[in-house]
């Protein structure tokens, strides 16, 4: 299955499904969060956001992020948990942070069709992740990521979990 790498435009043709993607990871990685992801970076520190943190603190990775998908962040931190409320102080530290590590771009109407999600509030995540031309929408929605299991449902950007993007750079041993 050939692969097309995002900036260079080189073609990887690889018949290991595991190594194509692997491939392409090799490559900077164009990623959007949904908001829980954004929550385990900067409220819950959860460690397997760590390869997504080192990827991007090195280079190899770029995060993308639009205002709508922003606005839900910033109203997201607001919220109570476990009954606390972040300071208004630190939702700001967690929206600065936020900020720091991705790059806003704007919505686009893209004429490439999207599968519909059954939960509206999640489309906004397929569209950044075709706008911005991502190779990885990183996800621990039980709607986005029954659309990832849909085979008749492509995107030209990959659904998966946190774990599932840290295995997707295992790349296989040749024996």
């Amino acid at each position: 299955m050939p692969i097309a790498e995002p900036k260079s435009g080189k073609i990887f043709k690889i018949n290991n499904p595991k190594t194509t993607i692997a491939a392409s990871i090799e490559s900077t990685s164009r990623l959007v969060l949904d908001t829980n992801i954004w929550l385990d970076w900067l409220v819950f520190h959860n460690a397997e956001i760590d390869v997504l943190k080192t990827m991007v603190e090195s280079g190899k990775a770029r995060i993308f992020i639009d205002e709508p998908c922003e606005q839900e962040l910033a109203r997201v931190l607001a919220y109570p948990r476990r009954n606390e409320t972040l300071s208004p102080i630190e939702q700001a530290t967690h929206l600065e942070e936020c900020r720091r590590v991705s790059q806003q771009i704007k919505s686009k109407d893209g004429s490439l069709r999207l599968p519909v999600c059954r939960d509206p509030d999640d489309q906004k995540f397929l569209e950044l992740a075709r706008d911005c031309a991502a190779t990885h929408l990183v996800t621990r929605d039980k709607a986005l990521l029954e659309l990832a299991r849909r085979k008749s449902l492509a995107t030209p950007f990959r659904i998966v979990t946190p774990l599932q993007f840290n295995d997707l750079l295992a790349v296989p041993q040749r024996p």
